[in-house]
C-alpha cells in the first residue's frame, strides 16, 4: 500500500533516499530542544541503533541470509529506514553544532550535511554505496560520541575528545565486523576502501578539533549584546542599559553603534548553555580593527566561570574602558580559543541617544 503511494508521486518515486534523508532533518527541528534532554538524549541513540540495524538487515536480505520474503522486505525497505536515520542523526548534529558556534565557526559541517545530500542523489554504485553509508554513519556516529560523552561525564577538553573518537572507532570496529559476518565477500572487496575512508574521516575530525573548527560542544550561545551598563540584581535578574535602535531595527536589543565620551566603559553581556554537569571557564575577547593595516587586534581577553543546568543558559559580562573610535568586536570563547559567537559593533565619539533599559 505505502509503495503504491509513493509510486504516485513522481518527486517521492524518482528521490526516495533523499526524501527520507530530508524527513529525518525536518523530525529533529520538531522535536529536539536541549542536549542534555533525557527524551533528546534518547531520540539520537535511536538514531544511532537504527542506522546500525538497518545497515546489517539491507545487506542481509541483499545476500539472501533470512527467509525469501524477508529477504525482499528488507532488500526493498531497509535502506528508508537507513536514510531516515542518517538524516535524523546528523540533522541533530548539525542542530547543536550550530547552536554551540557562531556560522563562521560550523560551515564546514554545514557543508559536509550538503555534501551527504548531494552523494544520495548521485551515488547508485552499490560498491560506492557501502563506502558512503558506512561514511555517513561514522561521521554520525563520531559527531554523537563527541557530543554526549561531556553531556555524561561533565568532562571537556582534548583528552575527552580522544576518549571520545577512540570510543567512535571502538563502535565502528564491531559493527563491520557484524557487517563482515553477514556479507564476508562484499566487505573482503571493500576492505581498504572502507578502512582507509573511515580512518580519513577519524583524521579530519582530529585537524579541525585541535584547529577549533569543530565548535565547543555541548556549550551553546543563547544571547550576546553589547551594553552602556549590565547590573545585577538580588534576585539573580539584570538590567541591560543600551541606546534605543532606530525605528527599523525593531528586534535589536544591545548596541550596534556605541556613542563613548571619555572613561566610559563598554560591557559585553553575555548567556551561555552548559548541561548541568559542567563547570568551565569561558572568555571574552575583545578586539579592535586597524584601519590602516586591515588588520583585528586583540585589545584584552577576559575570563568568567559558568556553571551548567540553566536552561536559559548561565549569564555573564567583561568589561573595558579606554577604547578607540572604529570597529570592534567581543568574541565569546572557551580556553582553548573555541568560538561560541561573535558581536561586532563600532564606537563613535559624541553624545548618547535615548538610552533604555530592558531586564533579563
Amino acid at each position: 500500500m505505502l509503495r503504491r503511494f509513493i509510486d504516485k508521486i513522481p518527486f517521492v518515486r524518482h528521490h526516495f533516499l533523499t526524501t527520507m534523508f530530508l524527513l529525518g532533518f525536518i523530525v529533529d527541528n520538531l522535536t529536539l530542544n536541549q542536549v542534555d534532554q533525557a527524551f533528546d538524549n534518547a531520540v539520537l541513540a535511536v538514531y544511532v541503533l537504527l542506522a546500525m540495524v538497518a545497515t546489517v538487515l539491507y545487506y542481509a536480505g541483499s545476500a539472501g541470509r533470512m527467509s525469501e520474503r524477508a529477504n525482499r522486505f528488507f532488500h526493498t525497505w531497509a535502506p528508508a529506514a537507513m536514510q531516515y536515520a542518517f538524516g535524523g542523526l546528523l540533522s541533530g548534529m548539525l542542530i547543536f553544532y550550530g547552536r554551540s558556534s557562531a556560522f563562521f565557526e560550523s560551515w564546514p559541517y554545514i557543508l559536509f550535511i550538503l555534501l551527504a545530500i548531494l552523494g544520495n542523489e548521485t551515488i547508485k554504485n552499490r560498491d560506492q554505496r557501502l563506502v558512503y553509508n558506512l561514511a555517513i554513519f561514522f561521521t554520525g556516529l563520531f559527531s554523537y560520541v563527541i557530543l554526549m560523552i561531556p553531556v555524561w561525564t561533565g568532562k571537556m577538553g582534548a583528552m575527552t575528545f580522544f576518549l571520545s573518537g577512540s570510543l567512535a572507532l571502538f563502535i565502528m570496529y564491531w559493527f563491520v565486523k557484524i557487517l563482515t559476518w553477514v556479507v564476508p565477500n562484499f566487505i573482503g572487496l571493500q576492505k581498504r576502501m572502507v578502512v582507509f575512508t573511515i580512518g580519513l574521516i577519524y583524521v579530519i575530525f582530529n585537524v579541525f578539533y585541535f584547529a577549533n573548527i569543530i565548535p565547543p560542544i555541548p556549550l551553546s550561545l543563547k544571547s550576546l549584546g553589547i551594553y552602556h551598563s549590565v547590573i545585577r540584581y538580588e534576585d539573580d535578574r539584570y538590567a541591560l542599559t543600551y541606546e534605543e535602535p532606530p525605528w527599523y531595527l525593531p528586534l535589536r536589543k544591545s548596541d550596534s553603534t556605541f556613542h563613548y565620551s571619555g572613561g566610559e566603559s563598554i560591557f559585553c553581556y553575555a548567556s551561555v548553555f552548559a548541561p548541568a554537569k559542567i563547570n568551565t571557564d569561558i572568555y571574552h575577547k575583545w578586539e579592535y580593527y586597524d584601519e590602516v593595516k586591515g588588520e583585528w587586534y586583540e585589545h584584552a581577553r577576559l575570563p568568567y566561570p559558568i556553571k551548567g543546568g540553566r536552561g536559559d543558559g548561565f549569564r555573564g559580562y567583561t568589561v573595558i574602558e579606554s577604547v578607540r573610535e572604529g570597529k570592534w568586536r567581543c568574541t565569546v570563547e572557551t580556553a582553548r580559543g573555541q568560538a561560541l559567537g561573535r558581536e561586532a559593533f563600532t564606537v563613535v565619539s559624541g553624545p548618547k541617544g535615548e538610552l533604555v533599559t530592558r531586564i533579563d
